[in-house]
C-alpha cells in the first residue's frame, strides 16, 4: 500500500486499464474537514470532455465510475484520455486507455 502523506491528495490509476465499457477511478483526500473538488475527464488535444464530479466531499479514500460518455451523454472514440483531481490549488492528472 502507498504511505499516504498527511497534507496531500492523492489520484490513484484508474481500474481496468485500459478499459472498454468502463472504469473505476480512486481517490483520497486528506484531513478531516471537507473540501471543494473537482473530477475531469480530458482528450489527448486537452479539452475538457466530461465533469464527473464538481462539489464538496470529506477527508478519505472515494471511488468514482466513468462511462467513457462525454457530458452530453455520447460515447467517445477509443483513445488516449487524462482524468484530473483538483482541490484548491492542488491538481493531479493521470492518463488511461479507452479501447472500443
Amino acid at each position: 500500500d502507498i504511505p499516504i502523506p498527511e497534507d496531500h491528495n492523492i489520484l490513484k490509476q484508474n481500474y481496468p486499464n485500459p478499459f472498454n465499457t468502463g472504469t473505476i477511478i480512486e481517490y483520497y483526500l486528506h484531513g478531516l474537514s471537507e473540501q471543494e473538488i473537482e473530477i475531469e475527464i480530458y482528450n489527448i488535444l486537452g479539452q475538457k470532455i466530461r465533469t464527473l464530479y464538481n462539489g464538496v466531499e470529506s477527508g478519505g479514500s472515494h471511488t468514482i465510475y466513468w462511462d467513457g460518455r462525454d457530458d452530453f451523454d455520447n460515447d467517445v472514440p477509443s483513445g488516449i484520455y487524462f482524468y484530473q483531481l483538483q482541490s484548491g490549488d492542488q491538481i493531479i492528472s493521470k492518463k488511461m486507455l479507452y479501447l472500443k
